[in-house]
């Protein structure tokens, strides 16, 4: 009969869920040559993670509720019809591209939390396990994710934020509805842009913009900067980039015009959206555009596969079905 040494010195860590694991240790296995088998002293505990991690939760779980608990926090409420909230807008442009006509009325009879920033890159990891941005910082807008992965996000967001009881459970985290992500760029103006009429001053030339300069990143200032979310001025609503930095999702399917938008604020064909087709709706422009494309009624089409450092998404936070 053949003889078989085996030496075994090391303990096998086996993950079975995201809460714990199986710990085995072989201490010892003996080859008995009368009889030809092997004894296997083994034990097998099934214990929690965070046991094995000095009794308290990961770092990298402490570090997401931390991600998290911020997060949370940096929404802005919006009540249209009360205090400085409008109840109704005037949504789209005479003067812009045809895309954005006809100008409609829009009026919205929900409340909902828009996000004071585009999705930072630290968030996006904690969430989904990955950070494909091309510009690399902790702070600075994730990009380089399609429509499907922002949907994802916001539903592994909904989730993760419920078991934290960040969020009620008839509340979720989602992308904003197109009139949602303009009423809220507005915010409550009447302008070309949240702060006025023009991006320029007298003796701005080429893709100089000083005015817009103060609130967005674009073109003419951005050479050279690799900025986290909101260095510049925020809207007049507290909302920073809504004008430039980087193109923001929104869950509407793309339409060629305003003609048969819908007049409560809620989004158009999303479903539509995201089938293998799907043509998307991206607004507010990016630090590639010259300023005129980061103008308020600004909205650009594209492939529901689309991937570029000049696309992100902001979240909104709501009530399921208002």
């Amino acid at each position: 009969m053949m003889c078989v040494w085996l030496a075994v010195g090391l303990d096998v860590l086996f993950p079975f869920d995201s809460r714990s694991v199986v710990v085995a240790s072989f201490r010892r296995i003996e080859y008995l040559h009368c009889i030809g088998i092997f004894s296997v002293v083994a034990v097998g505990v099934v214990i929690s993670c965070n046991a094995i991690r000095a009794g308290g939760p990961g770092e990298d779980d402490k570090q997401r509720a931390k991600l998290l608990k911020t997060f949370n926090s940096e929404f802005v409420h919006i009540t249209p019809g009360k205090g400085k909230f409008p109840a109704a807008f005037d949504m789209g442009s005479t003067g812009g591209e045809a895309s954005e006509r006809p100008v409609h009325r829009v009026t919205l009879e929900h409340d909902f939390w828009m996000a004071k920033y585009e999705v930072p890159q630290d968030l996006y990891q904690a969430v989904m396990g990955e950070n494909p941005s091309r510009w690399k910082g902790p702070r600075n807008s994730v990009e380089m994710v399609d429509l499907k992965q922002a949907v994802d996000f916001c539903r592994r967001a909904t989730r993760l934020m419920r078991q934290a009881k960040l969020l009620k459970p008839d509340e979720e985290i989602r992308l904003p509805s197109e009139a949602e992500w303009e009423y809220c760029c507005r915010a409550g103006t009447t302008t070309v842009y949240s702060f006025g009429d023009t991006a320029t001053r007298d003796g701005d030339t080429g893709n100089q913009a000083s005015l817009l300069n103060e609130y967005a990143w674009h073109t003419g200032n951005a050479a050279g900067n690799d900025p986290p979310v909101g260095a510049l001025k925020p809207n007049p609503w507290g909302l920073y980039d809504m004008h430039g930095y980087l193109w923001e999702l929104v869950s509407d399917s793309w339409s060629d015009d305003y003609t048969g938008a819908p007049q409560d604020g809620k989004s158009r064909a999303p479903a539509q959206a995201l089938r293998e087709d799907g043509q998307i709706v991206m607004r507010g422009g990016s630090w590639k555009d010259r300023y005129d494309q980061l103008r308020s009624a600004t909205r650009k089409r594209g492939a529901n596969s689309l991937k570029d450092d000049a696309v992100g998404f902001r979240c909104v936070k709501a009530r399921v079905n208002p």
